[in-house]
């Protein structure tokens, strides 16, 4: 096992990184709370695999240990699963020696952490996610929230976890749509902050797609250092340095509402926007030509879809890119590469200018 520490001072906590980890997940949480009673939040994908033996781990190891199940999905994360959840802590005599630990991908990764965010004004969580994009980007970083209808995670808070265990072997039974879609936030990384760490995923698309334990955990670990950089810079988005993590993400989470969360993975529509953010950095002069085909090949070869879905209004599109939460004074503002290794965040673009680059 490996550990990365994320400095927030009193907030501050350990991602593990190794194989068979869940094993020894008991003494994980042991070492980080004071709670002597755990409630795994999970999902229909995961529950038997790994939560209830998570569960019954922690049970054996002193703890009092309970699974809520929530169905996997997009649309799973809403207030009224959240309500049915906090009415359901209540039944099981959850209190401030309660901790939460969320079991499973992104989705039950923000809920979970909502939940533990707002229930007695807050309790100790942990995150263990078991698909990729949770262990590079989601589980990371202390963003948890809920949809509201046509706006992603527009109601939420900034909540730490007290660790994040991260292990690579649960990836084996992760489904290769799911896996892709994962990677998606893994050339993010590259593009936003870590030119060499872009050079290295195309130098490797061989191993990466043959799910390699050792070249996995290199491109999670590193994109974890890569985030924590950020959220240690910039924990509650207050300078601006955060939303580059957002990348892709202005385009990404219109394709997701306009599809009604149920089409596209979020990681495939972080891929088609990332293009549509690389055909708009192109047409403002911030990148070479040659960048759009360089980016465009290296997702190709993870999988990952790159064009807007042909039965989408872009006038739809654009009306639905006004619920994001980067727009201010009334214009979206957009996450553009400058180079590289290198974003910024851009104001100024015209209404043709995004319809333009949703084009393919």
């Amino acid at each position: 096992m490996s550990q990365l520490h994320v400095n927030l001072g009193p907030r501050s906590y350990d991602i593990a990184f190794g194989q068979g980890l869940l094993a020894g997940a008991a003494e994980f949480f042991e070492a980080r709370t004071k709670a002597n009673h755990l409630l795994l939040i999970t999902d229909d994908n995961v529950e038997e695999r790994y939560a209830i033996p998570l569960a019954d781990a922690c049970t054996e190891h002193g703890f009092e240990a309970d699974v809520l199940v929530v169905a996997p999905g997009e649309q799973t994360k809403c207030a009224d699963i959240a309500a049915q959840l906090w009415q359901t802590m209540i039944d099981e005599g959850c209190d401030r020696q309660s901790a939460v630990v969320a079991v499973g991908g992104g989705v039950v990764g923000d809920l979970a952490g909502f939940v533990a965010a707002t229930f007695a004004r807050g309790l100790n969580f942990f995150q263990v996610p078991t698909t990729l994009l949770a262990q590079v980007d989601s589980s990371v970083g202390g963003k948890v929230g809920i949809n509201l209808i046509g706006a992603k995670n527009m109601v939420g808070a900034f909540w730490q976890p007290q660790g994040v265990l991260i292990d690579v072997d649960v990836l084996d039974t992760l489904p290769e749509r799911e896996y892709r879609a994962g990677l998606a936030e893994v050339v993010k990384y590259g593009v936003i902050l870590d030119a060499e760490f872009f050079a290295y995923l195309e130098q490797h698309i061989e191993a990466i797609n043959a799910r390699d334990k050792q070249t996995l955990l290199h491109i999670i670990r590193r994109s974890c250092e890569l985030k924590a950089q950020v959220v240690e810079a910039d924990e509650l988005e207050l300078t601006g340095i955060r939303a580059a993590l957002n990348y892709g993400h202005t385009f990404g989470h219109a394709l997701e509402a306009a599809t009604n969360y149920e089409r596209l993975l979020h990681g495939e529509a972080v891929a088609i926007g990332m293009m549509g953010a690389a055909r708009l950095a192109v047409a403002l002069g911030r990148m070479p030509a040659d960048f759009t085909p360089r980016q465009e090949g290296l997702l190709t070869a993870l999988g990952l879809p790159t064009a807007t879905p042909a039965d989408l209004d872009p006038d739809e599109l654009w009306k639905l890119m006004w619920h994001d939460k980067k727009v201010r004074d009334g214009e979206i503002r957009f996450v553009l590469p400058s180079r590289i290794g290198a974003v910024e965040v851009v104001s100024g673009v015209t209404t043709d200018q995004v319809l333009q680059a949703w084009s393919h």
